[in-house]
């Protein structure tokens, strides 16, 4: 029997909680902090705030400043950014000063260059926001709600009980007091612990699974005092929470235009992060994401070759996904990259060698060197064995998204250059067909 008053009709169920359904993504998807304006605007901060003492969203608390001891407790909760959960940003003009005011003195750990301002890192040219074709609602709901933080926290419980382990076997690098460890996390991700070995400091790149770094950090015996977070996507920083929690001293970097989960030191362009004997220098490479930054640690201090940790900038024989930024603003970010010397370690932010050298064949099938690759990496796959890192010489000679200058990639696929004479739009279109192909293609 039917309770009185309620409607007897399923249609009417199904409408009413499609419409409830609704509205719950609306007031969970905040615009700005100018919008918290009204009732829409107190219950949107106060559910955001309910949602993040229950657990069910991370970083959406109150900001709070501690004392100048403790920089977990004097920071940001969460700097979501222009796109992000939270819109931190848009609260950095009212406690950026105080931020830098309470940073804690640690003699081991500095950072140099121009301090950043919203004039500076606010706006670097990327275009407005575009997204992947084949689905800009999932990616924005992904990227701008918390079904997004659900959808990464699902992954996580299917890749550790799938790959206890991890997805593959690594083996660190060692050079004269540095030690650079890959992590496998995730199905296919790759975090990274940067170690000075002499003063027993870590650096952590894009730890998205916390469990996994921890791990690796006791074992290692060092002492995590920063992250380096490439880009804001959860597979690359959800785990910013619990180790900036369990790590009280460590610091959060990254680009403040990227919405970074628990962002405590923003950096820009040419931004230089120092830790013990490792100097780390961040560069601008929006496209795969506005804010999208990469890190080059440098190899000089310890006489070794430098390191590029990619992120999703680059892979072996690949690129990432523009999801917002035109492909001009991705060929830029590639060169800025093709800049730096052949013997630079690539250390990428996925396992993505296998499929990516594929594509490769299907554009390039004479290549000689990516055959050889193609054989190698085959090889190490067969027994699960990682495949980073590569070099950037390597790559000029395989990754067909480096390689929009050769000629001979040109006529297999690129239109001719324009009236002007300029190249500049001809590498631009050619890399734009090179995505869309490698999408047709259903490699990562």
């Amino acid at each position: 029997m039917a309770w009185a008053g309620w409607p007897a009709a399923p249609w009417l169920w199904v409408t009413g909680c499609g419409l409830l359904l609704l509205a719950l993504v609306l007031l969970l998807s905040p615009r700005s902090c100018r919008a918290r304006r009204g009732l829409r605007g107190l219950l949107m901060t106060r559910s955001q705030r309910l949602l993040f003492r229950i657990g069910l969203v991370p970083g959406l608390g109150p900001r709070r400043f501690g004392k100048a001891g403790a920089p977990a407790e004097g920071t940001w909760r969460r700097a979501r950014g222009a796109r992000g959960l939270g819109q931190g940003l848009a609260e950095v003009p009212r406690c950026f000063s105080t931020l830098l005011d309470q940073q804690v003195q640690q003699p081991h750990l500095e950072v140099s260059g121009s301090q950043p301002r919203l004039s500076e890192c606010g706006n670097s040219g990327v275009g407005a926001g575009a997204l992947l074709l084949t689905g800009p609602g999932r990616y924005s709901l992904y990227t701008r709600t918390w079904l997004g933080y659900l959808f990464y926290r699902q992954q996580l419980r299917r890749a550790r009980n799938r790959y206890p382990k991890g997805h593959s076997k690594t083996q660190p690098r060692l050079f004269n007091g540095v030690k650079v460890l890959p992590i496998p996390v995730l199905s296919d991700n790759y975090s990274y612990l940067i170690i000075d070995t002499q003063a027993r400091l870590a650096v952590a790149v894009d730890p998205s699974d916390p469990r996994a770094v921890q791990a690796s950090i006791e074992k290692e015996g060092v002492t995590l005092v920063a992250i380096l977070c490439t880009h804001k996507h959860w597979d690359h920083s959800g785990g910013n929470r619990d180790l900036s929690r369990r790590h009280r001293d460590c610091r959060v970097y990254g680009s403040p235009q990227d919405g970074i989960p628990y962002l405590t030191h923003p950096l820009c362009h040419q931004d230089v992060v120092s830790v013990g004997r490792l100097q780390i220098r961040a560069l601008a490479t929006p496209g795969h994401t506005q804010g999208h930054l990469v890190y080059l640690l440098d190899g000089e201090p310890y006489k070794g070759p430098s390191c590029l940790f990619s992120g999703d900038l680059l892979f072996l024989s690949g690129c990432g996904r523009t999801f917002e930024g035109t492909a001009e603003t991705m060929l830029s970010s590639l060169d800025t990259v093709l800049g730096l010397g052949d013997d630079t370690l690539l250390w990428p932010g996925h396992e993505y060698a296998e499929e990516n050298l594929g594509f490769a064949g299907v554009v390039e099938p004479e290549n000689l060197a990516r055959e050889r690759k193609m054989q190698w990496v085959q090889r190490q796959r067969m027994e699960r064995r990682s495949t980073c890192p590569s070099t950037l010489g390597e790559e000029r000679s395989y990754n067909p998204f480096l390689r929009t200058h050769c000629l001979a990639l040109q006529e297999a696929l690129g239109p001719g250059p324009g009236p002007t004479g300029d190249d500049g739009c001809s590498r631009a279109q050619l890399l734009e067909e090179l995505r869309r192909l490698k999408d047709m293609h259903k490699s990562k």
